[in-house]
């Protein structure tokens, strides 16, 4: 199960939410049968040793280090709730292929708010992407949501379920069956 939204769209709050993190850990989280892969935890794995390296340099690592976790635990067959990048189709490609090749499932909640509530998101977590980057982003989540609330495919996807804030708000749980 992989979450998706805009940078500031609520999904490491709803993670932490409905698993009970803090936002400090480091690792990825058992919680039950699941493992809780956030980008944040990659970020805190590296926060100490790269505190002094620019954000372009450093940014990069994080990232790398956060896909690397998620696809591992994809291929251990156990099931993974992580936030991800929705916007990058090659990584969802990526992970719905090691997905399968486990013979297991990819499937998306998809947070979709309006970029100016995600932008508020941001600033209310203070973690701010750049507007350039947030821009990429907002090109790249259109067409995504455009085509799951259509009923279009969205090509690795399983299963697509689409929350809005308020309904992100509301969930419970997750349950895997």
């Amino acid at each position: 199960m992989l979450v998706a939204g805009l940078p500031g769209a609520g999904k490491s709050t709803l993670l932490n939410r409905l698993y009970g993190l803090h936002g400090d850990e480091t690792a990825p989280v058992p919680a039950g049968d699941v493992l809780v892969i956030d980008s944040g935890q990659s970020r805190n794995r590296w926060a100490r040793s790269l505190r002094l390296c620019p954000v372009r340099l450093r940014t990069p690592l994080v990232h790398a280090t956060h896909v690397w976790r998620i696809g591992r635990a994809i291929l251990t067959g156990r099931g993974v709730v992580a936030h991800t990048r929705g916007t990058w189709p090659h990584i969802l490609h990526l992970f719905a292929w090691m997905a399968r090749h486990r013979g297991n499932h990819l499937h998306l909640i998809l947070i979709d708010v309006d970029p100016r509530t995600a932008r508020a998101g941001q600033f209310t977590r203070g973690r701010v992407v750049t507007p350039i980057t947030f821009a990429r982003h907002c090109r790249r989540w259109r067409p995504l949501i455009a085509r799951a609330r259509g009923g279009g495919p969205i090509p690795p996807a399983t299963g697509v379920t689409i929350l809005d804030r308020d309904t992100a708000d509301k969930l419970q749980a997750i349950h895997f069956t």
